[in-house]
């Protein structure tokens, strides 16, 4: 293995050097929002608080902080030179050096075919990134405000003590990396291995080495001291069950993935109370009594998980205010369709030049895009449901209907074999039409379009998972065969669903170190020397990314575990009086999805790329949704229970059942007024924090006003002097 260049030493005391924060000014000079002058907006107002504690958070003590090690974080990866002159003009020694003049702490990393650029970015070059990028960052007063390196200290830290997240750290190395340009003027000329080619004026330096197959990729390193507590702390921390470092969790992978494991989390703990409930009445008979214990154990469960989600709602709150993120506005639709794409470098006046004055055509203008996004939206739905109606739900009932007629048990094993790799394709195929069509569609953001594909790609996975089970339970009403097929469905496709799950990525890792090994023993001809991956980097840079199955260009990875989660409760809920005891399978899956969707992402994958999501999104939506329809399935159960005739008669005892049902769906659409979705803590904080910035904000008003007209009063003096 060669040698890192000359100068890895001189990178490895940068990356140990600590550069304290007490230089920078205490006061926040430069009120952004107002564009006001400049004067402390941390006066000594003690006299004047009315909050009691206001004259403590004008008084900021500077403790003088150590930043923590600069990691590399960053991985550029760059094929192997065959010509070995050194040569000025070498693209890679140039891209090289421009990443030094941005900034980087810059190590080179031999590999065996490819080699290796690790970079790393001091606090300083993030700070200016961030300043360009214009990121706005929650201040000590509880406002979010733009950033500003000279006024640092204004700034809260994330959990973990770094001035930046993951998230605002990997979009400043993406801003500076794929922001070198050609700023010379006139061309360059770079050279790889003979073949030449021309770096434009005004040309960005990684946009054209990726045109030219010379950079291969840019992906996220891990760091390898926080990916081994996480290891220990988490991963491997089998014995908490559901207890998980969700601030560390946040720190390392954002916050997208943090909310995640915080709901499946919680959602685990919540299934104890109906898994036990479920195993008491599996094990014990309670003879007649039981027609009156399974609608007290409908009841239960269906309580249970009206009240989940909206506590779940409060919970992801608590964690957003201790994260210090705010829920996000959603200002971007009409910007963004007018061709003005908002964002805070564009000023009122510009907007205003480019809407005009008259307001009657501006709200004209914006119904009309309102009432056009959502009918294209209605367009796609409709297609969605229509073909999912006149294709699938035919092919489902057949093999219902099959299954059920069919005696031999080898041609079951066959007829299933064939089936499941049918809905693979129907699967696939409706996923690609549904990303086409969400194209299309009138979304603000990612986030929105993520949440379209999400209800599209979620009815057809609804329409192969559920049906056959309504069909058995409901038309055939086969109470044996429904609990046959409830028990194959979660404990055979949960086990082999992580299975695959957790064997693909290594099977892919070690696929393409076979083929990298080919590729380098082709090169050197026959031999039997085994080639040995010693550098973590090329490790790492072989491992899969963290990307979703169906449209990976809006989704990653999170989307299949919250599809496989999401089924699994609409299949132990909607069947909850055929089959108590699924709750306790879920409750212990859930406990080992904990851990080993953990380590798939700590060791079998590269490290995702952060994503900005505040909430679960639509997943929360489906979730209620399967809550209402298993108040239905679930009545029809007990009702077919009841009716051992087959004759629907409404008697006494169906009668009660009938409006359980509606009195449960009443509970569940009136029960989000009766649980406030944000803690009083938080509200309270929230007002507060307003309530500082509002008076801080009104006396800088007061001070440029009256400083104002001080002045305007010398100036007319003197004139008249």
């Amino acid at each position: 293995m060669h040698s890192v260049s000359s100068s890895s030493k001189t990178n490895r005391h940068l990356l140990k050097t600590h550069r304290p924060i007490s230089q920078f000014r205490p006061f926040l000079t430069k009120p952004t929002t107002f564009g006001l002058s400049e004067v402390p907006l941390f006066p000594n107002t003690s006299t004047q608080d009315p909050f009691g504690k206001f004259e403590a958070l004008g008084r900021l003590e500077m403790n003088v902080v150590e930043e923590e090690e600069n990691a590399f974080e960053i991985g550029v990866v760059v094929p192997k030179r065959n010509v070995k002159a050194e040569e000025e003009d070498y693209c890679v020694e140039v891209l090289v050096k421009e990443f030094k003049n941005v900034g980087f702490i810059v190590e080179r990393v031999p590999g065996v075919v490819d080699d290796f650029i690790k970079l790393a970015a001091p606090l300083e070059t993030l700070g200016r990134a961030a300043v360009e990028l214009r990121i706005k960052k929650r201040t000590r007063i509880g406002m979010d405000l733009q950033f500003e390196w000279d006024e640092v200290d204004a700034f809260v830290r994330q959990p973990d003590g770094s001035l930046f997240s993951w998230c605002e750290r990997f979009h400043c190395y993406r801003h500076l990396i794929y922001g070198i340009m050609n700023k010379r003027k006139s061309a360059v000329t770079l050279r790889f291995d003979g073949k030449e080619f021309n770096w434009e004026v005004g040309e960005y330096l990684l946009k054209k080495l990726e045109s030219q197959m010379i950079v291969k990729e840019v992906f996220a390193l891990h760091d390898e001291v926080k990916r081994k507590k996480l290891l220990h702390t988490w991963a491997l921390h089998w014995w908490d069950f559901t207890s998980q470092p969700i601030d560390e969790i946040y720190s390392y992978f954002g916050t997208k993935i943090a909310i995640y494991f915080a709901f499946l989390g919680m959602y685990t703990r919540w299934l104890l109370f109906p898994a036990t409930f479920g195993l008491i009445l599996q094990i014990f008979d309670f003879g007649s009594l039981q027609l009156l214990v399974l609608p007290l154990f409908f009841i239960s469960i269906t309580l249970w998980a009206i009240i989940f989600p909206q506590f779940w709602k409060r919970k992801n709150v608590a964690l957003l205010a201790r994260w210090h993120i705010s829920y996000p506005i959603r200002t971007d639709l009409g910007n963004r369709q007018l061709g003005t794409a908002w964002n805070s470098q564009q000023s009122s006046v510009e907007i205003m030049k480019k809407w005009g004055t008259d307001k009657t055509k501006e709200k004209e203008m914006f119904q009309r895009i309102e009432w056009f996004g959502r009918l294209m939206r209605f367009r796609n739905d409709a297609i969605i449901i229509v073909s999912i109606i006149c294709l699938q739900l035919p092919f489902e009932l057949a093999y219902a209907h099959l299954y059920e007629v069919i005696e031999s048990d080898i041609v079951k094993f066959g007829l299933t074999t064939i089936y499941l790799f049918a809905i693979q394709f129907f699967t696939q195929l409706g996923g690609k039409i549904s990303v086409k069509l969400i194209n299309y569609e009138n979304n603000e953001n990612t986030e929105k379009r993520a949440d379209s594909l999400v209800y599209k790609v979620f009815g057809l996975y609804f329409m192969q998972s559920y049906i056959g089970v309504f069909y058995h339970a409901l038309i055939h009403r086969n109470f044996l065969t429904l609990r046959t097929v409830l028990i194959q469905r979660l404990l055979v496709s949960e086990v082999l669903e992580n299975l695959v799950e957790n064997t693909l990525p290594y099977l892919k890792y070690s696929y393409k170190k076979f083929r990298v090994r080919s590729k380098k023993k082709r090169e050197k001809g026959s031999s039997t020397e085994r080639i040995q991956f010693t550098s973590r980097v090329e490790k790492e840079y072989l491992k899969p990314s963290y990307s979703a199955s169906i449209g990976m260009e809006l989704e990653d990875g999170l989307f299949d575990d919250f599809l496989e989660l999401t089924l699994q409760f609409g299949m132990i809920m909607m069947f909850a009086c055929a089959l108590p005891p699924s709750f306790a399978f879920a409750a212990v899956n859930n406990i080992t999805e904990i851990r080993t969707d953990a380590l798939k992402l700590l060791v079998m994958h590269k490290r995702p790329i952060p994503r900005v999501s505040t909430t679960i999104g639509a997943w929360l939506n489906i979730f209620q949704f399967l809550v209402v329809t298993s108040i239905c399935t679930n009545c029809a159960l007990l009702v077919w229970l009841y009716d051992h005739e087959g004759k629907w008669n409404i008697e006494p005892g169906l009668a009660a059942i009938l409006v359980m049902e509606h009195v449960l769906l009443l509970i569940k659409f009136g029960f989000s007024r009766f649980v406030p979705e944000e803690p009083a803590w938080v509200q309270a904080n929230r007002v507060k924090k307003a309530t500082e910035a509002e008076y801080m904000c009104s006396k800088q008003i007061l001070r440029n006003i009256s400083g104002g007209d001080r002045a305007a009063g010398t100036s007319a003096v003197k004139k008249t002097e």
